[in-house]
């Protein structure tokens, strides 16, 4: 009878992006690619990505690196807000400022990056049938990693806000059978030289 493996699940937020968003900048390419030097030697089963041009672009620069691992588009590692919570979930001293922080990000159908965020659940987290143990790489949004982070953690819903990835930082899930999912390293940029570190991120916050 079959059993279940150890999933382990790398989230890469996209490299620098231009600023209309249609790729990456040189800093951003030279993210990638470092990034997908690093994980060379990791046995992936796949790349999966964001539709999205920037994340296109990352994926296929990191697979470059990569030994003929298949880059896989999935709407779900999309750029979207996954869970958006009301003024009564939030810590009343923040609440103000998190739901001003929310509004900047309208979408046509807040429901769907509901059902995004669900079906990247279910897509990309959890044990894996069979004996042997995988690996998944994912490159994404911010706002993904931080909903899956804050899923391991079984932290309340509204806590991916706040759980920020700097661009072509790495994030590294377990799940493995029988035990909680474990969060192994998050925001890691040690591949990164010292000015390629802490892009996406306002300037107070690089330590």
């Amino acid at each position: 009878m079959t059993g279940t493996a150890a999933r382990y699940l790398y989230l890469v937020r996209h490299g620098e992006a231009l600023a209309d968003q249609s790729g990456l900048t040189d800093a951003g390419r030279r993210q990638a690619v470092l990034l997908g030097e690093r994980l060379r030697g990791v046995p992936f089963s796949a790349v999966h990505h964001s539709p999205l041009a920037r994340a296109v672009q990352t994926a296929q620069l990191i697979g470059e690196q990569l030994d003929g691992v298949p880059l896989r588009p999935a709407r779900a590692a999309g750029d979207y807000l996954p869970y958006v919570p009301t003024a009564q979930e939030l810590p009343p001293e923040s609440a103000d400022f998190l739901l001003a922080f929310l509004a900047r990000f309208p979408e046509e159908d807040p429901e769907l990056g509901a059902a995004l965020a669900r079906e990247a659940v279910e897509s990309f987290t959890g044990p894996v049938p069979g004996d042997e143990p995988r690996h998944e790489l994912v490159v994404t949004h911010n706002f993904l990693i931080g909903w899956l982070v804050r899923a391991a953690q079984d932290a309340p819903k509204w806590r991916w806000i706040g759980l920020n990835q700097a661009n072509a930082a790495l994030t590294v899930i377990r799940y493995a059978p029988g035990r909680p999912s474990s969060v192994l390293f998050f925001n890691d940029m040690r591949h990164l030289p010292e000015e390629l570190r802490w892009t996406g991120f306002p300037p107070e916050l690089h330590v």
